[in-house]
């Protein structure tokens, strides 16, 4: 958790209870300030929509929001818990553990909040003790079973210190949240301010917003730009994660971004309508035990929205109460989330909480729920879904190779985290990367296998070519991808095999005539030897098909050299013609193509392309009809 510059460290803390227990008047009594807002709520005397304070502590600094307790305001309740940090639990010491205190207690084990009061109010109107035994063992086996208990009266103004300092205790405990660097805000409040516009407010984790960076609202992938920004009504430049923000945005309208959207400034993420989750059954016997079947519509709570979904088992027909199993959820609409993201499930009329999940895979559309790959890589998954390490060698099990850039990237690990995770997969030999691309070891090494024997029979099927085509190779291979070609073309050249001209081959391979174009090619040699200023034309060197291939193979490999469509020497007589024309323009000075046919003792249909590639090769320049020697040779 980012400090500020006092040493102050930020969490959320969001209350949670049975209605009427006294929340909102315990976060008054600690914060001086009245959440309840709304007229509605002043006149039912009850919490309706989510509230929200500031609590100051010694060397901490607590964004609180106050929930309400009524069952038919859960949707609202369970928006303000998304990215709380710890809860302050509420139990009347006159109306004892009841069915509404047990669903909040669930949601919260759901979304695995582990830090956390309970306050036990009205203990001037009850018996505290009592109640204190019963809630010790309600949290038992809980997610919150060792949060300590703290008996309070605010009509009696008795506890409210020693609150504090369990509070202040409890804070000094949690471990730092991750910050990844992947800000998210999830937005829970929108209104209009006078003179500014479009206002949202929400808890930002993962990372800072800064004054006037662009950012993206989600899933309507809108982009703006936040003008201001506010916290606990102080204005700043930063928002830090862990901290009530309120953003700014006047370039959008409030109905483009209703509670539920979520501000990120991670470029190329995306929303998904099917996500793949470990879904688990509370057994609470206080709790409704309504089925949970394959193929039904639920509601499912996350963030600060809530959307409608079809949910699909894994491995059975129902989820029975204390089970846990593999989903996928077929959302109505876009929904962005990460892996590791906990959620709430109800029933589809929204009235009972039967489930809660954890995102195993947050893009899950294009893949096949119940392929075998895909079952193991969920399974895998579901056996440690915050487990960095194991989200990596999934993803590489699976996809066989991603770009590091994207890898994790709708996470909250940050970059650094991840390129660590891989630094260790490849050291460990279980990932290949180039820095670009990233690969699952075992899948590198069977494509790297698969180019090497194709290589090795290109070069047994022609060993007169210098060696297999590039282009042949990625199609050989289907290889689309051109950073992934790239990628294998270097990691094999970096040991057994280098690439020249589109060409790749072994660096033992040495081109040799293959034994039916042996013959064609000697004759060729001997023509060209006994006559090595005076050639035969190549219409008489090539007199069949074989010397066609054996002319081609002894041109590839430099052995002779076309200087023209008619003309072919050898590389040792094109080398001794090179020397003496240099060796006359040298002495004599600039020369004609006659005078230097007869320094040679040839014919001037040899003489002229040999003149013109010494012009290309930089050893001549002509002027008029004369050449003299560069200052400069190449």
């Amino acid at each position: 958790m980012p400090n500020d510059k006092a040493g102050v460290k930020h969490f959320i803390l969001a209350t949670a209870g049975h209605v009427d227990h006294g929340k909102t008047a315990l976060v008054k009594a600690l914060t001086g300030i009245d959440t309840d807002r709304l007229p509605e709520e002043k006149a039912r005397g009850i919490t309706i929509d989510l509230g929200f304070a500031h609590l100051a502590l010694p060397g901490f600094s607590l964004g609180v929001i106050d929930v309400p307790g009524h069952e038919d305001f859960i949707r609202n309740m369970i928006a303000g818990l998304g990215a709380i940090d710890l809860t302050l639990f509420v139990v009347a010491a006159d109306d004892s553990w009841m069915p509404q205190t047990e669903e909040h207690l669930r949601i919260l084990h759901y979304l695995g909040v582990r830090h956390g009061v309970l306050a036990i109010t009205k203990c001037d109107l009850g018996d505290p003790a009592r109640i204190e035994s019963e809630v010790r063992e309600r949290l038992h086996a809980t997610s919150l079973g060792e949060m300590p208990i703290v008996q309070t009266s605010v009509r009696a103004a008795t506890g409210l210190d020693e609150l504090k300092q369990a509070l202040e205790r409890v804070c000094a405990n949690i471990s730092p949240s991750r910050a990844s660097g992947r800000p998210r805000l999830f937005v829970d409040r929108v209104f209009t301010v006078h003179g500014s516009g479009t206002v949202v407010t929400g808890t930002l984790t993962g990372g800072p917003v800064t004054r006037g960076e662009t950012v993206s609202i989600q899933p309507q992938n809108l982009r703006t730009r936040v003008r201001a920004i506010q916290s606990h009504n102080q204005s700043l430049e930063v928002a830090l994660p862990g901290t009530r923000t309120a953003l700014n945005l006047p370039d959008l309208r409030p109905a483009e971004i209703p509670r539920g959207s979520v501000l990120t400034t991670i470029d190329h993420a995306e929303s998904s309508r099917t996500i793949d989750a470990l879904i688990e059954r509370s057994a609470s016997a206080l709790l409704p035990s309504r089925p949970l079947k394959s193929n039904s519509v639920v509601q499912v709570h996350y963030g600060s929205a809530r959307f409608t979904a079809r949910i699909l088992l894994l491995d059975r027909r129902e989820l029975l109460p204390g089970e846990t199993t593999v989903a996928r959820l077929r959302f109505t609409q876009p929904a962005f989330v990460f892996v590791g993201d906990r959620f709430i499930i109800r029933d589809s009329s929204g009235r009972q909480t039967i489930a809660g999940g954890v995102v195993l895979n947050p893009e899950a559309e294009r893949t096949k729920f119940r392929a075998s790959a895909e079952r193991r890589f969920l399974q895998a998954r579901a056996a440690a879904p915050n487990d960095l390490i194991t989200l990596c060698v999934t993803q590489l099990q699976r996809d066989q190779m991603v770009r590091r850039a994207t890898l994790l990237l709708q996470s909250s690990f940050s970059a650094g985290e991840i390129s660590n995770a891989v630094d260790r997969l490849v050291s460990e030999r279980k990932a290949f990367t180039d820095g670009t691309i990233v690969a699952d070891a075992a899948w590198w090494k069977a494509l790297r296998q698969r180019a090497s024997d194709a290589i090795d029979a290109e070069h047994l099927a022609h060993p007169e070519r210098a060696g297999l085509d590039l282009a042949r190779l990625r199609a050989h291979l289907s290889l689309d991808d051109a950073e992934l070609g790239n990628a294998l073309i270097a990691d094999l050249s970096a040991r057994d095999f280098s690439s020249t001209q589109g060409a790749i081959q072994r660096r033992s391979h040495r081109p040799s005539l293959p034994a039916e174009l042996a013959g064609a090619g000697g004759k060729i040699r001997a023509a060209l030897a006994a006559r090595p200023f005076d050639p035969p034309s190549r219409k008489e060197l090539i007199v069949d098909a074989a010397a066609q291939q054996a002319l081609r193979f002894l041109s590839e490999t430099g052995e002779v050299i076309v200087l023209n469509e008619d003309v072919v020497l050898s590389a040792d007589a094109f080398a001794q013609m090179k020397s003496r024309v240099a060796q006359a323009l040298r002495v004599g000075g600039p020369a004609t193509v006659s005078q230097l046919r007869q320094v040679l003792g040839t014919t001037r249909r040899i003489v002229v392309p040999l003149l013109e590639r010494c012009d290309r090769d930089g050893l001549t320049s002509r002027q008029g009809d004369r050449r003299s020697l560069r200052s400069s040779p190449g």
